[in-house]
């Protein structure tokens, strides 16, 4: 986003997305401006070339082998939409069974709806958008919601939020964390602090709605699988910037990966960059 007066101008990434993804388009060119203030959630770090789709096959096929089931934390805009599509691939590919898929959040439902009238506006047409809202089954009632814990069969479920720090997945969560047959699948960045961050890290325990459970099925996390860019791509899209701003400021990161990402601009570049501290104020 860009923002001008008679004066000056500045740029705000916002969450920049991937070169490449399936689904959506590749970030645009920088504009001009005089300062520009870009995120840094992976700034300290690479996704590697692991094939996501591949990889999520592997874990559900794995998983449903044992008779277990799979649930996917998934945040309701953007990755739901991206993780039904892979699904969908798998399933027309054969590489995983036709067992249920099941998309368990209002939200994501409402979002997923959004994608597929907007679908213009992305690389997937109106009847990939069919196709893949077909694959899944819409669960909108809390009633349905709790009744698709006690199915007898393998399934997936895809439900918010996506770092398991409230919503819906917390129910499906007690219901299959104390089994070793299930797997959690993480798919994006898990915040410091939240309960997704905890498990991937190997807690044994985790406390949900007041109670401990012992975490007995498999935890496994696509990291690679971010909406957001890694410091590699971050830099491609500061690369479209004609001119040499003013200032850059980092925002939206942890403190190493802020400052890792400063001084590979810095590197690359030359550019003056700032790593601004809460409730810190500039003039530009």
């Amino acid at each position: 986003m860009r923002i001008n007066d008679e004066t000056s101008s500045i740029i705000f990434s916002g969450d920049l997305g991937r070169y490449g993804d399936p689904i959506m388009r590749d970030p645009a060119p920088l504009q001009e401006a005089d300062c520009l203030v870009v995120e840094s959630t992976y700034g300290d770090r690479l996704h590697g070339d692991v094939d996501i789709q591949e990889r999520i096959g592997e874990i559900i096929n794995k998983t449903t082998a044992k008779g277990g089931s799979i649930i996917i934390p998934a945040f309701a805009v953007g990755r739901a939409q991206s993780i039904l599509y892979h699904l969908h691939q798998l399933k027309t590919k054969k590489i995983i069974a036709d067992i249920p898929v099941y998309l368990d959040s209002p939200m994501s439902i409402r979002a997923t709806e959004v994608l597929c009238k907007h679908h213009k506006l992305h690389k997937l047409s109106a009847d990939d958008c069919k196709d893949i809202t077909d694959s899944a089954k819409y669960v909108q009632s809390v009633e349905e919601s709790k009744a698709i814990d006690h199915e007898p069969y393998p399934s997936v479920i895809v439900s918010a939020s996506g770092m398991a720090s409230g919503g819906r997945v917390l129910h499906h969560m007690k219901a299959f964390l104390r089994d070793h047959k299930n797997t959690v699948l993480f798919a994006g960045y898990q915040a410091a602090g939240t309960r997704g961050r905890k498990l991937v890290e190997g807690a044994k325990t985790v406390r949900i709605h007041g109670e401990d459970y012992d975490v007995k099925a498999r935890i496994a996390n696509l990291d690679t699988a971010s909406a957001h860019a890694d410091y590699s791509e971050i830099l491609q899209w500061l690369a479209t910037m004609r001119n040499k701003p003013n200032k850059v400021f980092i925002t939206h990161g942890e403190d190493e990966a802020r400052t890792a990402l400063g001084n590979k601009i810095r590197e690359r570049f030359s550019w003056d960059v700032c790593i601004p501290d809460y409730l810190d104020s500039y003039s530009i």
